[in-house]
């Protein structure tokens, strides 16, 4: 079939409230509804503290202000330890290191990122870190699509949380692996 008739045929076969709906969803606004949010240094930004008891983590950019595609963390005063070895079945993580060192093992390979350097995660792939060095570490993670993990850190990151295992990992569309990196 020739192009154009190809196209004529295939307007004709798409109804105009589909045409009117595909529109819409490519506004020029942002999911999030194209607003600023500042938020400031060692700030949440709804003003929370989350412990996830070798960090505290602040969320900088929630799910909702970009519409679900990105969710990014700061992780505050990361000591020795870490989160156990998982992998996200539909997230990218990426993590940037802006104070002491961290140690990760994405892959299976182990690498110490410092300040200024930043280490993927990609969805699928197992990865782990920890803090290791003499003073904690701080650093963000951001995560695309955002998915499930705002209502993962509001689950885990409270006193007394629940146990971090297999059941855990699934209910949030992550799969645990095992034992994380020992700082």
């Amino acid at each position: 079939m020739r192009r154009r008739s190809f196209l004529k045929a295939a307007g004709s076969a798409v109804p105009a409230v589909m045409l009117e709906r595909f529109a819409q969803g490519q506004s020029a606004v942002p999911p999030g509804g194209g607003e600023a949010h500042v938020v400031g240094e060692g700030m949440d930004r709804f003003g929370e503290k989350h412990s996830l008891g070798y960090s505290t983590i602040l969320f900088r950019v929630p799910t909702k202000d970009s519409g679900g595609s990105l969710f990014a963390i700061e992780h505050r005063g990361l000591g020795k330890g870490g989160p156990p070895e998982h992998f996200h079945l539909h997230q990218d993580e990426w993590f940037y290191v802006l104070e002491g060192e961290v140690l990760f093992r994405v892959a299976g390979k182990e690498v110490l990122v410092k300040p200024g350097e930043s280490v993927l995660g990609p969805r699928g792939v197992p990865h782990c870190f920890a803090g290791t060095g003499e003073k904690p570490a701080r650093m963000l993670i951001a995560f695309t699509p955002a998915g499930k993990m705002e209502e993962f850190f509001r689950a885990v990151a409270v006193p007394n949380g629940p146990k971090m295992d297999a059941p855990l990992f699934a209910k949030y569309e992550m799969q645990y692996v095992g034992p994380g990196i020992v700082g």
